[in-house]
């Protein structure tokens, strides 16, 4: 099956890219997984978080915002120790500052796919070279995020994060996936 140029040959890696990436995303538990694990990304590949993605379920309570949002001090220290996750302090002491912002949004679903009018942004691109890093769409997810008090959500992890999420289709025209999430 023909897949995106950043897919590689790893079933895992596949199988993200064939069931989950570019897919829309309108639950709040699984939209703030993502936005945690994507900040959690920044400065590696994605492919990384994936591989450590279940283990983060494990340490940071299935990413439920009430509890990540309570974490103590003692507990991120605790997390700084395990080989399983990305030991960075700035990105776990990130995912409970964003839990806190998280809880504070009345409606983060809506709030989030605002930034695409509600509906995906289907793009149509031939190949890689057309897909951009950065969209004005991204810029203002990442402006009205850190607004809000997020950290971790410059407009590159945001348009990664809308691009996960479905927010935007990037799968370009040679991927199997294209026709299947084109409306």
């Amino acid at each position: 099956m023909p897949r995106c140029f950043w897919c590689t040959q790893d079933p895992l890696y596949q199988d993200y890219h064939d069931k989950e990436w570019g897919v829309p995303l309108r639950e709040a538990d699984a939209l703030f997984e993502l936005l945690v694990l994507e900040g959690f990304q920044a400065g590696l590949s994605w492919f990384t978080i994936l591989r450590k993605r279940e283990r983060y379920r494990q340490v940071l309570f299935a990413f439920d915002p009430q509890a990540l949002a309570a974490m103590s001090d003692e507990y991120l220290e605790q997390l700084m120790q395990d080989p399983g996750i990305v030991r960075n302090r700035l990105k776990l002491n990130a995912a409970r500052r964003n839990a806190q912002a998280w809880l504070k949004l009345d409606d983060p679903v809506g709030f989030l796919w605002s930034f695409v009018g509600g509906q995906p942004k289907v793009n149509d691109f031939a190949d890689r070279s057309q897909v951009p890093a950065v969209t004005a769409e991204a810029q203002a997810m990442s402006k009205a995020l850190q607004k809000a008090g997020f950290t971790f959500v410059g407009p590159t992890i945001c348009y990664a994060f809308m691009q996960a999420s479905g927010m935007v289709m990037d799968h370009t025209r040679d991927c199997d996936r294209y026709a299947a999430l084109r409306p």
